[in-house]
Protein backbone atom coordinates (compact mmCIF):
# COMPACT_ATOMS: atom_id res chain seq x y z
CA UNK A 1 0.00 0.00 0.00
CA UNK A 2 1.45 3.36 -0.98
CA UNK A 3 1.57 6.19 1.52
CA UNK A 4 -1.54 8.33 1.87
CA UNK A 5 -1.40 11.87 0.49
CA UNK A 6 -0.97 14.46 3.22
CA UNK A 7 -4.18 16.22 2.23
CA UNK A 8 -6.34 13.12 2.72
CA UNK A 9 -8.03 12.92 6.13
CA UNK A 10 -9.71 9.55 5.70
CA UNK A 11 -8.30 6.57 7.52
CA UNK A 12 -7.78 3.20 5.97
CA UNK A 13 -6.24 -0.12 6.88
CA UNK A 14 -2.73 -0.29 5.47
CA UNK A 15 -1.77 -3.75 6.62
CA UNK A 16 -2.45 -6.69 8.90
CA UNK A 17 -0.45 -9.66 10.13
CA UNK A 18 -0.70 -13.04 11.80
CA UNK A 19 1.99 -14.84 13.80
CA UNK A 20 1.92 -18.61 13.52
CA UNK A 21 3.32 -20.88 16.22
CA UNK A 22 4.77 -24.27 15.24
CA UNK A 23 4.64 -27.32 17.53
CA UNK A 24 4.89 -31.06 16.84
CA UNK A 25 5.39 -32.53 20.32
CA UNK A 26 3.27 -31.68 23.34
CA UNK A 27 4.72 -31.79 26.83
CA UNK A 28 3.53 -35.40 27.23
CA UNK A 29 5.11 -36.46 23.92
CA UNK A 30 1.85 -36.43 21.97
CA UNK A 31 2.45 -35.84 18.25
CA UNK A 32 0.53 -33.15 16.37
CA UNK A 33 0.32 -33.15 12.59
CA UNK A 34 2.78 -34.78 10.24
CA UNK A 35 6.30 -34.88 11.59
CA UNK A 36 9.23 -33.68 9.49
CA UNK A 37 11.14 -36.51 7.84
CA UNK A 38 14.15 -36.20 10.16
CA UNK A 39 11.87 -36.67 13.19
CA UNK A 40 10.86 -40.08 11.87
CA UNK A 41 14.46 -41.26 11.56
CA UNK A 42 15.51 -43.03 14.76
CA UNK A 43 19.21 -42.27 14.40
CA UNK A 44 18.48 -38.58 13.82
CA UNK A 45 16.22 -38.38 16.85
CA UNK A 46 18.73 -40.21 19.06
CA UNK A 47 21.37 -37.73 17.90
CA UNK A 48 19.20 -34.79 18.94
CA UNK A 49 18.43 -36.43 22.28
CA UNK A 50 22.09 -37.17 22.96
CA UNK A 51 23.06 -33.58 22.16
CA UNK A 52 20.53 -32.25 24.64
CA UNK A 53 21.67 -34.70 27.32
CA UNK A 54 25.29 -33.72 26.75
CA UNK A 55 24.39 -30.05 27.04
CA UNK A 56 22.54 -30.61 30.31
CA UNK A 57 25.31 -32.76 31.77
CA UNK A 58 27.93 -30.21 30.71
CA UNK A 59 25.95 -27.44 32.40
CA UNK A 60 25.70 -29.44 35.64
CA UNK A 61 29.47 -29.98 35.67
CA UNK A 62 30.21 -26.33 34.87
CA UNK A 63 27.99 -25.16 37.73
CA UNK A 64 29.72 -27.61 40.08
CA UNK A 65 33.13 -26.31 39.01
CA UNK A 66 32.01 -22.73 39.59
CA UNK A 67 30.62 -23.53 43.03
CA UNK A 68 33.97 -25.02 44.03
CA UNK A 69 35.99 -22.04 42.78
CA UNK A 70 37.40 -23.68 39.65
CA UNK A 71 35.36 -21.78 37.04
CA UNK A 72 34.13 -18.23 36.66
CA UNK A 73 30.52 -17.08 36.44
CA UNK A 74 28.54 -19.48 34.24
CA UNK A 75 25.15 -19.28 32.47
CA UNK A 76 23.26 -22.57 32.47
CA UNK A 77 20.83 -23.45 29.69
CA UNK A 78 18.77 -25.80 31.88
CA UNK A 79 15.36 -26.25 30.26
CA UNK A 80 16.40 -24.53 27.04
CA UNK A 81 18.45 -27.27 25.39
CA UNK A 82 15.99 -27.76 22.54
CA UNK A 83 16.54 -24.21 21.33
CA UNK A 84 20.31 -24.52 21.00
CA UNK A 85 20.30 -28.05 19.60
CA UNK A 86 17.36 -27.39 17.28
CA UNK A 87 18.99 -24.27 15.85
CA UNK A 88 22.41 -25.83 15.33
CA UNK A 89 21.06 -29.05 13.82
CA UNK A 90 19.21 -26.97 11.20
CA UNK A 91 22.37 -25.15 10.10
CA UNK A 92 24.81 -26.08 7.36
CA UNK A 93 28.42 -26.51 8.42
CA UNK A 94 29.52 -23.36 6.58
CA UNK A 95 26.80 -21.14 8.05
CA UNK A 96 28.01 -18.72 10.72
CA UNK A 97 26.75 -18.98 14.29
CA UNK A 98 26.72 -15.74 16.29
CA UNK A 99 25.84 -16.90 19.83
CA UNK A 100 25.04 -15.24 23.11
CA UNK A 101 26.18 -16.57 26.48
CA UNK A 102 23.64 -19.41 26.84
CA UNK A 103 24.12 -21.25 23.56
CA UNK A 104 26.62 -23.94 24.53
CA UNK A 105 24.30 -26.62 23.12
CA UNK A 106 24.58 -25.07 19.66
CA UNK A 107 28.32 -24.58 19.99
CA UNK A 108 28.91 -28.17 21.07
CA UNK A 109 26.82 -29.45 18.14
CA UNK A 110 28.92 -27.38 15.73
CA UNK A 111 32.24 -28.67 17.03
CA UNK A 112 33.33 -26.37 19.83
CA UNK A 113 34.75 -28.66 22.50
CA UNK A 114 33.68 -28.79 26.13
CA UNK A 115 37.25 -28.07 27.13
CA UNK A 116 37.25 -24.87 25.06
CA UNK A 117 34.01 -23.71 26.64
CA UNK A 118 35.36 -24.41 30.12
CA UNK A 119 38.53 -22.50 29.31
CA UNK A 120 36.44 -19.54 28.17
CA UNK A 121 34.34 -19.50 31.35
CA UNK A 122 37.54 -19.97 33.33
CA UNK A 123 38.85 -16.67 31.96
CA UNK A 124 41.26 -18.16 29.41
CA UNK A 125 41.15 -16.55 25.96
CA UNK A 126 42.25 -19.81 24.37
CA UNK A 127 38.68 -20.96 24.93
CA UNK A 128 37.55 -18.66 22.12
CA UNK A 129 40.10 -20.00 19.64
CA UNK A 130 37.94 -22.86 18.40
CA UNK A 131 39.70 -25.77 16.73
CA UNK A 132 36.45 -26.66 14.98
CA UNK A 133 34.06 -24.01 13.57
CA UNK A 134 36.61 -21.32 12.74
CA UNK A 135 34.06 -18.90 11.28
CA UNK A 136 31.65 -19.06 14.21
CA UNK A 137 31.79 -16.13 16.60
CA UNK A 138 32.83 -16.45 20.24
CA UNK A 139 30.44 -16.06 23.15
CA UNK A 140 28.91 -12.58 23.38
CA UNK A 141 28.30 -11.32 26.91
CA UNK A 142 26.91 -7.82 26.11
CA UNK A 143 23.18 -8.02 25.50
CA UNK A 144 22.11 -7.51 21.85
CA UNK A 145 25.36 -6.05 20.50
CA UNK A 146 26.08 -9.27 18.59
CA UNK A 147 22.93 -8.84 16.50
CA UNK A 148 24.71 -6.02 14.70
CA UNK A 149 27.71 -8.29 14.23
CA UNK A 150 25.40 -10.89 12.69
CA UNK A 151 23.96 -8.29 10.31
CA UNK A 152 27.50 -7.39 9.30
CA UNK A 153 28.39 -11.04 8.70
CA UNK A 154 25.26 -11.51 6.60
CA UNK A 155 26.08 -8.41 4.56
CA UNK A 156 29.58 -9.72 3.90
CA UNK A 157 28.20 -13.07 2.78
CA UNK A 158 25.77 -11.35 0.44
CA UNK A 159 28.42 -9.05 -1.06
CA UNK A 160 30.68 -12.05 -1.66
CA UNK A 161 27.86 -13.98 -3.29
CA UNK A 162 28.29 -16.85 -0.84
CA UNK A 163 25.31 -19.16 -0.42
CA UNK A 164 25.37 -19.37 3.36
CA UNK A 165 23.74 -17.56 6.25
CA UNK A 166 24.37 -15.92 9.59
CA UNK A 167 22.38 -17.31 12.52
CA UNK A 168 22.17 -15.17 15.64
CA UNK A 169 20.72 -16.37 18.95
CA UNK A 170 19.81 -14.04 21.82
CA UNK A 171 17.48 -13.70 24.80
CA UNK A 172 14.12 -12.00 25.10
CA UNK A 173 15.69 -9.08 26.95
CA UNK A 174 17.74 -8.27 23.86
CA UNK A 175 14.57 -7.42 21.94
CA UNK A 176 14.22 -4.33 24.13
CA UNK A 177 17.59 -2.95 23.07
CA UNK A 178 18.27 -0.50 20.25
CA UNK A 179 20.83 -2.88 18.75
CA UNK A 180 18.03 -5.38 18.08
CA UNK A 181 15.92 -2.90 16.12
CA UNK A 182 18.90 -1.56 14.20
CA UNK A 183 20.06 -5.04 13.20
CA UNK A 184 16.58 -6.07 12.06
CA UNK A 185 16.13 -2.83 10.15
CA UNK A 186 19.40 -3.39 8.26
CA UNK A 187 18.57 -7.04 7.57
CA UNK A 188 15.13 -6.13 6.31
CA UNK A 189 16.06 -3.26 4.02
CA UNK A 190 19.13 -5.01 2.59
CA UNK A 191 17.46 -8.46 2.45
CA UNK A 192 20.34 -10.06 4.30
CA UNK A 193 20.82 -13.84 4.57
CA UNK A 194 20.24 -13.93 8.32
CA UNK A 195 18.09 -15.77 10.83
CA UNK A 196 17.58 -14.10 14.21
CA UNK A 197 16.45 -16.49 16.96
CA UNK A 198 14.95 -15.16 20.20
CA UNK A 199 15.46 -17.62 23.03
CA UNK A 200 12.41 -16.39 24.93
CA UNK A 201 12.95 -17.96 28.34
CA UNK A 202 10.54 -15.42 29.87
CA UNK A 203 13.17 -13.64 31.99
CA UNK A 204 15.70 -10.88 31.28
CA UNK A 205 17.66 -11.63 34.46
CA UNK A 206 14.96 -10.67 37.01
CA UNK A 207 12.61 -8.82 34.62
CA UNK A 208 9.69 -10.98 33.43
CA UNK A 209 8.62 -11.01 29.80
CA UNK A 210 5.39 -9.11 30.51
CA UNK A 211 7.32 -6.20 32.06
CA UNK A 212 9.66 -5.86 29.08
CA UNK A 213 7.31 -5.01 26.23
CA UNK A 214 3.63 -4.41 25.45
CA UNK A 215 3.89 -6.44 22.23
CA UNK A 216 1.67 -9.53 22.26
CA UNK A 217 4.55 -11.57 20.80
CA UNK A 218 8.23 -10.93 20.23
CA UNK A 219 7.95 -12.47 16.77
CA UNK A 220 5.74 -9.61 15.58
CA UNK A 221 8.60 -7.16 16.08
CA UNK A 222 9.81 -8.44 12.71
CA UNK A 223 6.84 -6.83 10.94
CA UNK A 224 8.15 -3.28 11.21
CA UNK A 225 11.48 -4.44 9.74
CA UNK A 226 9.75 -5.95 6.71
CA UNK A 227 10.56 -9.55 7.47
CA UNK A 228 8.69 -12.64 8.58
CA UNK A 229 8.28 -13.35 12.27
CA UNK A 230 7.29 -16.79 13.52
CA UNK A 231 6.89 -18.41 16.92
CA UNK A 232 7.90 -21.95 17.78
CA UNK A 233 7.55 -24.12 20.86
CA UNK A 234 11.11 -23.88 22.12
CA UNK A 235 10.74 -27.05 24.18
CA UNK A 236 10.02 -29.06 21.02
CA UNK A 237 13.34 -29.72 19.30
CA UNK A 238 11.54 -31.01 16.19
CA UNK A 239 9.66 -27.75 15.78
CA UNK A 240 12.73 -25.58 16.42
CA UNK A 241 14.80 -27.45 13.83
CA UNK A 242 11.94 -27.46 11.30
CA UNK A 243 11.28 -23.72 11.61
CA UNK A 244 14.94 -22.74 11.46
CA UNK A 245 15.52 -25.02 8.46
CA UNK A 246 12.66 -23.27 6.65
CA UNK A 247 14.05 -19.85 7.60
CA UNK A 248 17.49 -20.81 6.32
CA UNK A 249 16.00 -22.11 3.08
CA UNK A 250 14.65 -18.64 2.29
CA UNK A 251 17.54 -16.71 3.87
CA UNK A 252 19.05 -16.04 0.46
CA UNK A 253 16.15 -13.74 -0.36
CA UNK A 254 14.78 -12.68 3.00
CA UNK A 255 15.75 -12.71 6.69
CA UNK A 256 13.55 -14.18 9.44
CA UNK A 257 12.93 -13.58 13.13
CA UNK A 258 12.12 -16.75 15.09
CA UNK A 259 10.76 -16.55 18.64
CA UNK A 260 11.36 -19.79 20.53
CA UNK A 261 9.08 -20.07 23.57
CA UNK A 262 10.82 -21.84 26.45
CA UNK A 263 11.59 -21.25 30.14
CA UNK A 264 14.73 -20.68 32.16
CA UNK A 265 14.64 -23.34 34.88
CA UNK A 266 17.94 -22.22 36.40
CA UNK A 267 19.23 -18.98 37.84
CA UNK A 268 20.22 -16.39 35.23
CA UNK A 269 23.86 -17.21 35.97
CA UNK A 270 25.75 -18.60 38.93
CA UNK A 271 25.92 -14.99 40.20
CA UNK A 272 22.11 -14.85 40.43
CA UNK A 273 19.53 -16.12 42.93
CA UNK A 274 16.26 -16.46 41.05
CA UNK A 275 14.33 -17.26 44.22
CA UNK A 276 14.42 -13.54 45.01
CA UNK A 277 12.04 -12.72 42.16
CA UNK A 278 10.02 -15.87 41.33
CA UNK A 279 8.46 -18.62 43.41
CA UNK A 280 9.07 -22.36 43.28
CA UNK A 281 5.50 -23.12 42.22
CA UNK A 282 5.95 -21.15 39.02
CA UNK A 283 9.18 -22.95 38.14
CA UNK A 284 7.66 -26.35 39.00
CA UNK A 285 4.90 -25.84 36.44
CA UNK A 286 7.48 -25.35 33.71
CA UNK A 287 9.47 -28.44 34.72
CA UNK A 288 6.52 -30.43 33.37
CA UNK A 289 7.18 -28.97 29.90
CA UNK A 290 10.97 -29.28 29.72
CA UNK A 291 12.45 -30.56 26.44
CA UNK A 292 14.66 -33.48 27.43
CA UNK A 293 11.93 -35.50 29.13
CA UNK A 294 9.56 -34.62 26.28
CA UNK A 295 11.87 -36.08 23.64
CA UNK A 296 12.63 -39.12 25.79
CA UNK A 297 8.90 -39.89 25.94
CA UNK A 298 8.68 -39.69 22.17
CA UNK A 299 11.71 -41.95 21.74
CA UNK A 300 10.33 -44.50 24.18
CA UNK A 301 6.74 -44.56 22.94
CA UNK A 302 7.32 -44.23 19.20
CA UNK A 303 10.85 -45.41 18.42
CA UNK A 304 11.42 -48.23 20.89
CA UNK A 305 14.02 -46.53 23.08
CA UNK A 306 14.99 -48.96 25.86
CA UNK A 307 16.14 -48.59 29.45
CA UNK A 308 19.44 -50.23 28.53
CA UNK A 309 20.05 -47.70 25.76
CA UNK A 310 19.21 -44.86 28.12
CA UNK A 311 21.60 -46.07 30.80
CA UNK A 312 24.41 -46.62 28.30
CA UNK A 313 23.93 -43.12 26.85
CA UNK A 314 23.92 -41.53 30.30
CA UNK A 315 27.16 -43.31 31.17
CA UNK A 316 28.87 -42.26 27.92
CA UNK A 317 27.74 -38.71 28.46
CA UNK A 318 29.04 -38.63 32.03
CA UNK A 319 32.42 -39.98 30.93
CA UNK A 320 32.72 -37.41 28.14
CA UNK A 321 31.95 -34.52 30.45
CA UNK A 322 34.25 -35.74 33.22
CA UNK A 323 37.12 -36.24 30.77
CA UNK A 324 36.66 -32.71 29.38
CA UNK A 325 36.66 -31.31 32.90
CA UNK A 326 39.88 -33.20 33.71
CA UNK A 327 41.58 -31.80 30.61
CA UNK A 328 40.43 -28.30 31.50
CA UNK A 329 41.71 -28.57 35.07
CA UNK A 330 45.04 -29.98 33.85
CA UNK A 331 45.60 -27.11 31.41
CA UNK A 332 48.51 -24.94 32.48
CA UNK A 333 47.33 -21.41 33.20
CA UNK A 334 48.56 -18.54 31.07
CA UNK A 335 50.73 -15.86 32.70
CA UNK A 336 49.00 -12.76 34.07
CA UNK A 337 50.29 -10.72 31.14
CA UNK A 338 47.96 -12.69 28.84
CA UNK A 339 45.12 -10.38 29.86
CA UNK A 340 46.75 -7.67 27.72
CA UNK A 341 47.58 -9.76 24.69
CA UNK A 342 44.24 -9.82 22.85
CA UNK A 343 43.15 -6.21 23.32
CA UNK A 344 44.96 -4.31 20.56
CA UNK A 345 47.10 -4.99 17.54
CA UNK A 346 49.61 -2.61 19.10
CA UNK A 347 49.30 -1.78 22.78
CA UNK A 348 48.86 1.94 23.59
CA UNK A 349 51.70 3.41 25.61
CA UNK A 350 49.76 3.48 28.88
CA UNK A 351 48.54 -0.09 28.56
CA UNK A 352 52.01 -1.28 27.52
CA UNK A 353 53.37 0.24 30.72
CA UNK A 354 50.77 -1.64 32.74
CA UNK A 355 51.72 -4.88 31.04
CA UNK A 356 55.36 -4.31 31.81
CA UNK A 357 54.50 -3.66 35.46
CA UNK A 358 52.50 -6.88 35.69
CA UNK A 359 55.36 -8.79 34.06
CA UNK A 360 57.87 -7.31 36.50
CA UNK A 361 55.73 -8.17 39.51
CA UNK A 362 55.26 -11.72 38.25
CA UNK A 363 58.99 -12.10 37.74
CA UNK A 364 59.69 -10.72 41.20
CA UNK A 365 57.21 -13.16 42.71
CA UNK A 366 58.89 -16.08 40.94
CA UNK A 367 62.30 -15.05 42.36
CA UNK A 368 60.81 -14.81 45.83
CA UNK A 369 59.37 -18.30 45.49
CA UNK A 370 62.74 -19.64 44.42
Amino acid sequence: MSELPLSQDATREVGHFRVRCECFLDADGTVHGELPRFAQDRSEVVGLYEAMLVTRSFDEKAVALQRTGRLGTFASSLGQEAVSVGVASAMQSDDVLVPSFRDQGAQLWRGVTMEELLLYWGGDERGSDFAGPRNDFPVSIPVASHLLHAAGVALALKLRGELRSAVCVFGDGATSKGDFYEALNLAGIWRLPAVFVVNNNRWAISVPREAQTAAATLAQKAIAAGMEGVQVDGNDVFAVRHVVEAALARAGSAPTLVEALTYRLSDHTTADDASRYRDDAQVSRHWKQEPVARLKRYLTEHLGWTKQEEEALLERTRERVEEAARRYLDTQALPATAMFDHLYERLPTGVAAQRAEVAARASHGERDND
